[in-house]
This record gives structure tokens, C-alpha cells and sequence, in this order.
């Protein structure tokens, strides 16, 4: 299968919460965004729940007319060296007219989103890709981001949902992780991955480089076996 190389790109606490309110608290929180250049990775990828917060409009879209798109498709309404990659499996996001940005939004959603959404984003200039019959089969998701919208590497950048859905699906090359100089501690917060089965095996992981800088952070990179 021909897939982009793919990162996941994470700056967490020392207890291993990724927070964004408290990430910003961070010493060195400015070394995310220098290392995230340094990966050469064009291309990000946001779960729902952080695109809710961080990009999109208030509140979600109420279709009128529920028939799924029930098929693979795609659109591509920009070409570009980079996208910013949304996971939205059922089409809940709000989204301003696009124009043409530098990096266009590119929206991953399943074969159960209604057509009427797709005809939404189509009007609003923004690139999609329906797989998956119940949920997004993200493997034939990147395949067709490689394949058709020219991607080669990209970082999935959060949050847990995302990150552990790539990892389980065999798709990550690389975790790429910051401990900034600090402690969350609070119960319940979300860490790097998570929501495994208990009987989930430990996946394995080889470190590959190790970088510390003067605001106590520290990056560490690691290969995912395949």
C-alpha cells in the first residue's frame, strides 16, 4: 500500500498529558512549532475535538436530509504542498468559505456522511475523502492522500482519539514527542494515546534521537516498528 510518512507529533507534560491549555503553560512551548517545521511535514491531521476547539465555526451542521454519501469518494478542490487534515466521522463540523488558503482544509470523514454535508464543503472550497463503510478507514485514507492529493509525509498533531486510531490502524512511522518542563497531575486528563483495550499488547517502539533545550525541553523520537 502506498501511504505518506507519517508522525505523530506530540509536546506533553513529564506525567504525559497533552492538555492544550496546559501544554501553552509549558517552558518551551515555542520548540512545538520549530520542531514540527524541522519534521518537513506539510501535511497536519486534528481529531474532531481538537478542530472544534482550535478551527471551527461554533456548533454543528444539521443535515435536512440524512441519505449517506454510502460510497468511497473524494473531491479535491486545491492543490497544494500541504494540508490541514480534520478527522469528522459523521460531518458535525462548521466551516467558514475557504477562498484559497496557503494550507486548505482537507475533511476525512466515513461513508455515512450525508451527502448533503459533502455538497456543503463542496461549496465552501474544502477538499474531502469519504472511506469506510461505518467508521473512516484511515489505511485506505492515506492511500488515497498519497495517491491523489500528492502527500508524502505528514503529523497527526492530536489529540488522544486521533493519535491511538493511527497507531492501532498500523500507519504511524514515527512518534515525535516533547516533555516540556512541566507537571499536570490533574486526574482524568488526556494523555499522548490512549483508550486501548486492557489486553492490548505494548507496542514497542525504537528511539531514534534525543534533543534537549535550554528551556528544560526535550525531544525525543522514536521509530514505530511495522
Amino acid at each position: 500500500m502506498r501511504k505518506p510518512y507519517i508522525v505523530c507529533h506530540m509536546m506533553t507534560s513529564l506525567d504525559g498529558r497533552i492538555d492544550c491549555a496546559m501544554t501553552e503553560q509549558l517552558p518551551g512551548v515555542q520548540e512545538y512549532y520549530q520542531t514540527l517545521e524541522d519534521l518537513q511535514t506539510p501535511t497536519t491531521v486534528s481529531g474532531r475535538v481538537t478542530a472544534q476547539l482550535e478551527m471551527a465555526l461554533p456548533g454543528e451542521f444539521q443535515a435536512s436530509d440524512l441519505t449517506p454519501i454510502g460510497e468511497e469518494a473524494f473531491s479535491k478542490r486545491a492543490n497544494a504542498s500541504g494540508y490541514e487534515v480534520v478527522v469528522d466521522t459523521h460531518g458535525k463540523l462548521l466551516w467558514p468559505d475557504t477562498g484559497e488558503p496557503e494550507k486548505p482544509l482537507l475533511i476525512l470523514t466515513s461513508e455515512q456522511v450525508s451527502r448533503e454535508y459533502l455538497s456543503y464543503l463542496d461549496d465552501r472550497n474544502i477538499s474531502w475523502i469519504a472511506a469506510g463503510k461505518e467508521r473512516i478507514d484511515l489505511a485506505r485514507a492515506a492511500e488515497i492522500l498519497a495517491t491523489e492529493f500528492g502527500v508524502e509525509r505528514m503529523a497527526v498533531v492530536g489529540g488522544s482519539a486521533i493519535n491511538t486510531s493511527f497507531l492501532d490502524a498500523g500507519l504511524l512511522d514515527e512518534v515525535s514527542i516533547l516533555i516540556g518542563a512541566g507537571i499536570d497531575g490533574r486526574g482524568g486528563m488526556p494523555a499522548v494515546f490512549d483508550g486501548l483495550p486492557m489486553t492490548h499488547s505494548v507496542i514497542q517502539l525504537r528511539l531514534t534521537d534525543v534533543q534537549k533545550f535550554d528551556s528544560g525541553t526535550v525531544w525525543l523520537r522514536y521509530s514505530v516498528p511495522q
